[in-house]
């Protein structure tokens, strides 16, 4: 156990983490971010008669569809054509994971917003004025909106799936303690600031070029080649970068993409295709809800015997990604405990809400929200603190998953006790009780919440990533992936790779833009593995063009290449510094005739599932990390602000820090996000309700904890991770469940009487009426 520090030692750590960060490389995107300089496909250069495309979407969430008059639009000035369904030359079929999502809608529609015709005009302006003259007649039919209604109806879209571990039911009989109860997590909107859209381009010879705001530039040549009825290299897709995705974009950029290219297929004229924010959150899904229910029991020194839970995962209309975002729900149930007895299962229900798709976490917050839950209940009913429970269970080395694989080099503990020990968890607790103590209309709450989550595709043959590296006369050097970047930093992690590699300046390096011609046949940029697999196939890329150049540099100085090194643009024999330059040595790789081009393949090694077994070993390696969050709750109105989060969290061997420290606060925003204010609302017919900015809140600065502090946790990082530095991504955002907790206990303690309920986001609504509820009154 760490020993408690003072503040004068806190306070010279993150004085050192400061520093540390300071020097570590920028974001490179920042300076053309904030000069507005940074293009997106908005930005575009469009062809003199480009087509602008709307598109006409469903006013009711089900039904069947009995006519469509088209005919006051088309005859609108400046409209060009309207496309359905009809004039797909393949298959009317967007669906990836299973084929059951239409491009347009044929005879029903399933959802409020699916789509059902494109309208190509000369103007947006003319578009839009259009998909107001179409007359459509619906005949409604029955509406599901609810995980719970569509099992009762059996609306499933696979059949549910569950990870066993041990014989809990045997273990229950010999637990101390058993509780049992239900959650409930809501949806998520993306809000990515770059709304969904395409730009599509005749090219010659009957190809077409797609500039597209995707993280998953195959899946758009794919499923555009299958709905044009072409061959996938007669599909060209191009993304500079996007204005964020957090999951939004790595399906669902699709169908945009492909309605775009479809135009331009039939009028042989470039197509802009760009949602407005509106037109985005209607017909896009979500971060799926989930209703769930647990059963939790615990020896009497606190040790989780057994646990089981179901989650009812509400998908919406179509498959989309659910069924993987289910199956990561299962990976991560237990969070960072180790459960001897587990019985997890999860089925994805078939609703009427637009398909819910991939988000920052991919169903793990989801699955990691019920069982804080369980402990939160348990640790209430049994009179200890939930900080008991979890110290009590927290992973080990050697324990095993309900997944099958072995836990190995844990961190689970290690930054647990950092944490507590760092922070002074004991002060903490004190300062609450002592405010509580002194203040009847204000009271604060604290939590602690610790992160386990598992690094890799869930779908083993995802795992790989390509890079091509070229080395220019000058000296310079070009590198295409299929990484995708969104804000998250991963072309700076890429140059800095080639950087430190070729040891020139990062300016020498150039990150080209993602595009299928490059680089084919590629994984989205998502799941967290983004550096570590576009990363380790640029490390390869460029260690092989190292070794040649190390050929030539000694074959030159008549010495051994494992004598050469590169360092500063020069040479160096061992330590000594040569008069060969790196231009100079690139020259005479030239004229030996030496590939100064190379095209590397990464694969992660070691990991499997058998999906038939539900047993393998998923992931390269686990992330770990544990946040103490305190809030401050406005007894009178209900509302609350968060006081401080204070986080140590496992980045491995980071190595662009200040990269990484942005990714962990912005994530762990998001979280909070999600589990206090952000509430997704449909009606019973299944239409958005939160369907703006003034509908639905999202954090702004003024719901930024006011201190957030983050110490890097010490390991010796993980040899699979890209030069040992841990994806960052996903991991953080699952901190903010902790606010649900922290908001909680403070309800609590100004009434005693309050009866612990699991059902986020705890807006300030659900807090006034928790804090007034049963209360006793003087």
């Amino acid at each position: 156990m760490h020993k408690n520090k003072s503040n004068n030692e806190l306070e010279s750590q993150l004085d050192a983490v400061s520093i540390a960060l300071k020097k570590s490389i920028k974001n490179l995107d920042s300076y053309t971010h904030v000069r507005g300089e940074s293009l997106y496909v908005d930005d575009v250069n469009i062809r003199q008669g480009t087509f602008h495309a709307v598109v006409f979407d469903s006013p009711k969430a089900h039904g069947k569809i009995k006519s469509v008059d088209y005919s006051k639009a088309e005859a609108l000035e400046g409209v060009e054509r309207i496309l359905t369904y009809k004039d797909i030359p393949g298959k009317n079929q967007i669906g990836g994971i299973i084929p059951d999502e239409p491009l347009f809608a044929e005879d029903e529609v399933h959802f409020w917003g699916m789509p059902i015709a494109l309208i190509v005009a000369e103007t947006e302006f003319i578009a839009r004025k259009a998909r107001d003259l179409i007359e459509i007649e619906i005949e409604e039919l029955p509406v599901i909106t609810t995980g719970k209604q569509a099992k009762e109806k059996g609306s499933l879209i696979t059949k549910p799936r569950s990870f066993v571990l041990g014989d809990p039911e045997k273990a229950f009989k010999d637990c101390e303690y058993v509780f049992e109860g239900e959650t409930f997590s809501n949806g998520q909107e993306h809000l990515y600031i770059e709304a969904q859209g395409a730009y599509a381009e005749p090219l010659e010879n009957g190809t077409i070029k797609i500039t597209s705001s995707t993280q998953g530039p195959t899946a758009v040549q794919r499923t555009t080649a299958q709905v044009l009825g072409v061959a996938m290299h007669k599909i060209e897709v191009d993304v500079t970068r996007l204005g964020g995705g957090f999951g939004g974009k790595e399906d669902q950029a699709t169908p945009w993409a492909v309605m775009a290219a479809l135009a331009t297929y039939h009028l042989n004229q470039s197509v802009k295709l760009i949602l407005n924010r509106h037109d985005d959150l209607r017909m896009t899904g979500k971060r799926h809800p989930y209703e769930s229910t647990y059963k939790i029991g615990l020896s009497k020194d606190l040790k989780i015997l057994a646990y089981e839970a179901e989650f009812l995962q509400n998908a919406g209309a179509a498959a989309d990604l659910s069924p993987a975002v289910a199956e990561r729900t299962l990976f991560h149930a237990t969070n960072s405990y180790y459960v001897p007895n587990v019985n997890v299962t999860v089925a994805s229900c078939k609703t009427n809400l637009p398909p819910n798709t991939a988000f920052r976490g991919f169903g793990g917050p989801q699955g990691m929200f019920v069982i804080e839950s369980a402990i939160a209940k348990a640790a209430h009913d049994i009179g200890v603190t939930p900080r008991a429970i979890q110290e009590a269970n927290l992973l080990d080395e050697n324990d095993v998953f309900s997944y099958g694989q072995i836990a190995k080099k844990v961190e689970a503990k290690n930054s647990w006790e950092s944490a507590t020990s760092i922070y002074n968890i004991e002060a903490i607790e004190r300062e609450v009780e002592e405010f509580n103590n002194s203040n009847s209309a204000f009271k604060k709450g604290m939590a602690l919440m610790p992160i386990c989550f598992g690094i890799s595709f869930t779908n083993t043959p995802m795992n790989h990533a390509r890079a091509l590296v070229h080395i220019y006369l000058d000296g310079s050097v070009g590198i295409s992936t299929a990484a995708v970047e969104m804000g998250q930093g991963v072309n700076t992690k890429m140059m800095q790779i080639a950087a430190d590699v070729f040891s020139v300046p990062i300016e020498k390096i150039k990150i080209e833009t993602t595009n299928t011609t490059r680089v084919a046949n590629t994984s989205p940029s998502a799941a967290s593995s983004t550096a570590d697999l576009n990363g380790k196939a640029t490390l390869k890329a460029c260690n092989a063009l190292l070794k040649r150049l190390k050929t030539v540099a000694a074959t030159y100085l008549k010495v051994t290449p494992e004598q050469i090194t590169l360092k500063d643009e020069f040479v160096y024999i061992k330590a000594k510094k040569t008069q060969l330059e790196w231009t100079q040595l690139i020259s005479m790789a030239m004229l030996e005739r030496v590939a100064l081009t190379e095209n590397a393949h990464y694969a992660t090694p070691e990991i499997h599932f058998d999906k038939t077994k539900e047993k393998g070993h998923p992931f390269a390696y686990h992330v770990y990390g544990t946040a103490i969050i305190t809030t401050t709750v406005d007894c009178t109105r209900g509302t609350y602000e968060f006081d401080s989060v204070k986080i140590v969290h496992d980045y491995g061997k980071s190595m662009s820090k200040g990269i990484d420290l942005g990714q962990v606060e912005g994530a762990l925003v998001q979280g909070i996000g999600w589990m206090t204010m952000e509430e997704i609302a449909y009606n019973d017919d299944g239409k958005l309700l939160s369907n703006a900015l003034s509908t639905y809140k999202i954090p702004d600065i003024f719901s930024v904890p006011k201190i957030v502090e983050t110490v890097p946790l010490e390991t010796k990082g993980h040899e699979l991770a890209i030069l040992k530095s841990k994806a960052v991504g996903e991991p953080p955002l699952m901190y903010g469940i902790g606010a649900y907790f922290a908001i909680q206990n403070a309800i609590k303690t100004f009434n005693p009487n309050y009866d612990l309920k699991f059902h986020a986001p705890m807006t300030p609504e659900k807090v006034l009426m928790g804090l007034y509820e049963s209360r006793p009154t003087k």
